[in-house]
Formats: structure tokens, sequence, C-alpha cells
């Protein structure tokens, strides 16, 4: 009921500048008893994980599931998220300034690490700045820098505590402090207090009515220094309207309680025995149901079956976070490590990205001897099949040179070589890749066989075409037969059946057929006779050289019968 008897509105800017994206993250949750704010100025530069949203989300998850105002409660919180972000620093060492605040709508508890500002406004004045954790801090805090020197002092960014550190990790947590009607939060990031000077956050303050109004104001002012690289900012602004009043304590009323409470426990008997005896049982549950899951994810381990390793071996360090076993949250999360290792070794295998994949194996096999599930062996040999398969990179690389330069015969020489690599490093995925450029560079040889073929066809057609022409007709066939092997070669068979026409054809000139009366009846057809009749038919037949022969031979017989 607090939050309903409470009045606090929250408004806020966050934008990434002049840089192509914001790693500032700022979110909250009012609950009905409590509430929690949260902003974070990512400071790595990590393009895959943005650092600031991941502690953000990982604070306000813990503080959900179980919300406290506690200085111990919140160092646990802190240390959590901390150890998240520690943990997904693989590729670089993800990095982040966090500012933390949790209200019961009626006092605040303050955490910071790094250099995000809280500003408490109180009657138009400053009534709490925090302090940043930085070398800047430190030299105003020994007297050898000056309040006026922190906004442009060049140290102000050197952070001797961050989330993320990879050694020590110490965030600053305040006492409880009462908040009263009229107050204001301000949460900034660096991008915002870097910029504006605390007389204008005042008169933004002044000049806003409600939490948008400032935060409006104070992105303004950001804006108008027209600076030629404007930083990500942001700045959250918490209006407290109306606090929760708790009515006055009757201690006559808890004191008659504690004595009723006494008395029901003295009468009961076990009462309280068997609450303990439930959080014991609860207690032994999570205990086997954490044993259970590493021994299921050693199995998993020592089957190289590492991605369900890496999922059990989560689930086992959740269970012990839970019991607040550090002995075994440690081994099972150096256990998850090493599998996490190995996953994304095998990720990056699948991605091409080998040197990164060798990488990631490297870092397994340092810590596989830690623990007894994970074999060095077969680690190393994920790591000598990367390398194979980062060399059948490179000879496929030259494979393709050869082919972009229309040496197909030489590119699939050395795809051959690649296609061999790659089976004998059970590279399914590669051989499958090298028998396409094979199929494909084969499919090109053919092409250019096949056009020579057909170009040769070509030629011995047209040398055939001028025999005929010059009545070569023996040398037309024999061409036109040479041509026509070919086209049957290369499968052009309307090719091979006009070269059977042609060779009919000039056959045909070179071998006449003769007439079959002629070949039966021999001497002469005709029969000199006097006469316009005779004349005429003569003149329209036209005599063969074997009828001229014989009318010669007849005329020869007349002349010796006149004679």
């Amino acid at each position: 009921m607090r939050k309903e008897n409470s009045d606090f509105k929250t408004a806020f800017v966050s934008e990434a500048g002049s840089h192509f994206d914001n790693r500032d993250f700022f979110a909250f949750v009012e609950l009905e008893d409590m509430a929690c704010y949260v902003v974070a100025d990512g400071l790595d530069q990590d393009k895959e994980v943005r650092s600031a949203e991941m502690v953000v989300k990982a604070i306000l998850e813990s503080f959900m599931e179980k919300p406290s105002m506690s200085r111990r409660a919140l160092r646990q919180v802190l240390e959590e998220a901390h150890e998240w972000l520690k943990f997904e620093s693989r590729r670089v060492r993800l990095k982040a300034s966090v500012l933390v605040i949790v209200t019961d709508y009626t006092r605040m508890i303050w955490a910071t690490c790094g250099n995000a500002r809280l500003y408490h406004f109180r009657g138009g004045r400053v009534n709490l700045r925090s302090k940043d954790q930085s070398l800047t801090q430190w030299m105003m805090d020994q007297g050898r820098l000056s309040e006026s020197r922190n906004q442009d002092h060049e140290e102000r960014g050197n952070l001797f505590n961050y989330m993320g550190r990879p050694d020590h990790f110490d965030p600053y947590i305040s006492d409880k402090l009462p908040l009263s009607d009229g107050d204001v939060l301000l949460l900034a990031t660096r991008g915002i207090w870097e910029q504006v000077e605390l007389p204008e956050m005042l008169d933004a303050l002044a000049g806003a009515s409600d939490p948008t109004g400032l935060t409006d104001m104070l992105e303004e002012v950001v804006l108008s220094k027209q600076q030629k690289s404007v930083s990500n900012y942001t700045a959250a602004a918490v209006y407290i309207n109306k606090t929760f009043t708790e009515k006055p304590k009757n201690y006559k009323k808890w004191i008659l309680r504690g004595a009723m409470l006494l008395l029901t426990l003295a009468i009961a008997g076990g009462g309280i025995w068997y609450v303990k005896a439930k959080q014991a049982e609860t207690l032994a549950r999570t205990i086997v149901q954490m044993t259970d899951l590493e021994q299921e994810a050693d199995r998993y381990a020592s089957a190289g079956d590492y991605a369900k390793a890496l999922k059990s071996y989560s689930e086992a360090k959740n269970a012990a976070s839970k019991l607040k076993d550090k002995l075994h949250f440690q081994l099972l999360r150096g256990k998850q490590q090493v599998a996490q290792f190995v996953t994304d070794g095998d990720g990056y295998v699948q991605d091409g990205s080998y040197d990164m994949a060798i990488a990631s194996y490297g870092d397994a096999l340092q810590e596989a001897d830690k623990y007894k599930p994970f074999k060095a062996e077969d680690i190393k040999g994920k790591i000598t099949r990367a390398e194979a398969i980062a060399g059948l990179s490179e000879v496929i690389k030259e494979g393709d040179k050869l082919f972009q330069e229309q040496d197909y015969n030489g590119a699939i020489a050395v795809y051959g070589k690649a296609k061999k690599a790659a089976l004998e490093a059970e590279y399914e995925t590669g051989h499958k890749k090298v028998e396409e450029k094979i199929e494909q560079t084969q499919s090109k040889i053919d092409s250019i066989h096949k056009e020579t073929r057909t170009l040769q066809a070509d030629n011995l057609e047209k040398k055939g075409d001028r025999s005929l022409a010059a009545t070569d007709y023996a040398s037309a066939i024999e061409s036109y037969k040479l041509a026509q092997e070919i086209y049957q070669e290369i499968d052009k068979l309307e090719r091979v059946l006009a070269m059977e026409r042609k060779i009919g054809q000039a056959d045909e000139k070179l071998n006449p057929a003769v007439p079959a009366a002629m070949a039966s009846t021999p001497g002469p057809l005709l029969e000199q006779k006097g006469g316009s009749e005779g004349a005429s038919t003569a003149s329209q037949q036209k005599p063969t050289s074997n009828e001229a022969a014989n009318a010669n031979n007849g005329d020869e017989t007349s002349e010796d019968s006149d004679g």
C-alpha cells in the first residue's frame, strides 16, 4: 500500500549523442512497498554485448526476486551483477559505471561504482551529490584539487573502481536517508554532468515543474554547447511529490504482541521447529537438485556434449547461489566457463571464425586440467580440427583464385586436395562445399570442351561443303564423317542427322545410279531414217556417248555396204 499512498513521478532521456549507438541504460521498477532505480554507463567498446543494459537488468531482476533496503542485500545484488559481467567478458573486458537507488517511499539507500552520479535536490538546492570513484575525486578529497576543476579535469575518467573490474570490487553503499515531500532525485551519466554545470542544473530545476520538463531542459543544455563530439548521455529525474507517511509506532502494542507470541510458542511448543523443519526440507531439496545437475553436467562434459553440459552447469550454479554455497558456486562457475569456451569455439567454427575458435578452445584447455570431467585430449582434437579447417579454407581460397583466373584444370586439382583435407578433418560442411566447387569447375571444363569440339566439327563441316562445291566428293564425304563423329560425341543429334544427309548427297554425286533399260540393251537406241521425222526425233533426244559411238559405227557400216 506504500506506493498507492505516495506520489513518485519519473521521466528520463537517454541518447547516443553523436555516436552510432547508445551504451547508456536506465530502467526502474516500482513495487507496492519498494522501488528501485538503476542507471549505467557502458565503459567498454564491445559491439555485441551491451554491458550497461546487462547489469541494469541483472540488478533489477535480483531486486524483484528479493526486495530489500539493507546494505548487505544491496551489496550482494551488486556483486552478483559484477560477477555476471566478468563471466560474460570473453572477447573484451566488459565494464560499466552504475548507480542504484532503492526506496520504500519514505527513505532511500543508494550505491555507486564508477562515475554515474546522483544529485539529491531539496528546496531548490543541492542536498547531496554522490562522489565518483575516480582519481580526480581522490585528489579533491586529499585537498589537491579544487571543486571547480572537477568537471574538466583530465583524470575524471580514470576510475579505480567500476563494475566488471577483474580484481577487487568495492562499491560505495550509503546509509538509509529520509526523503521529504518535494525532493527531486537526478541520476546522470558522464554525458550529462560533464556538459551541465551545477548552476545550470539548478536553473533547469527552477524552470521545470515535472520530471519530463527537467530532463528535456538538461538535454537542451547539452546540445546547446555544440560540441564536435557529443557523448552518450542519460538523465533520469524522480520527483517525490509525496512520501509515504508511517503511523507512529505503538510500543505498548508491540510489547503486547511479543508477549502473546511467547505465550503462543510456549503453548504450541513445537511451532517454530515446524518452520525450521520446512526450511530444512527446502534446503535439502535444493542441495539434491544442485548435486544431480552437477553430476548430469559432468556426464555431458565427459561425453563431449558441451552445449548440454553448459546448460546443466548453469542451473546447478543457480542452485548453489540460492544456497549461498560459495564453494560450490565457484566450482560450478569454473566448470561452466570451460563448457562455455568450448561451446563458443564450436560456434566460431560454424561461423568460419577459425582464429577466434582456436583462441576459445585454448582458453578452455588452460582451465580443463582443473576439472575432471573435461578431457584435454578432446579439446586438443578440436584445436587440431579447427587449425585443419582453417588451412582448408586457405586451400579453397587458392582454388577460387585459379577459378577466377579461368585456370579450371588447376582449380579442380586444388579443390581435390581440399576435398581430401576435409575428409581427414571430418568436416562435413567443408566437404560438401568443396564438392560443389568441384562440380561447378568440372561443368566449366565440360562446357569449354564442348565448345571446342563444336568448333572443330563446324570447321570440318565447312571443309566438306567446300570439297562438295569443288566436286571432290570423296574428300567431302570424309570431312562430313569426321564432323559427324564429333557431333555424336558431344550429343548434338540434329547436326549428326544433318551430316548424314550431306554424306548421302555427296555419295550420290560420287556414285550416280545407272538406269536399268540402259544397262540391259546394247547398241544404238535410234536408227537414222530419212525424212523429217527421223531428223525431228534425233533433234529432240540428245544421244549419250555410247549412242554416239554406236551411231558412228553404224555410219561406217553403211558406207562399207554402199561401197
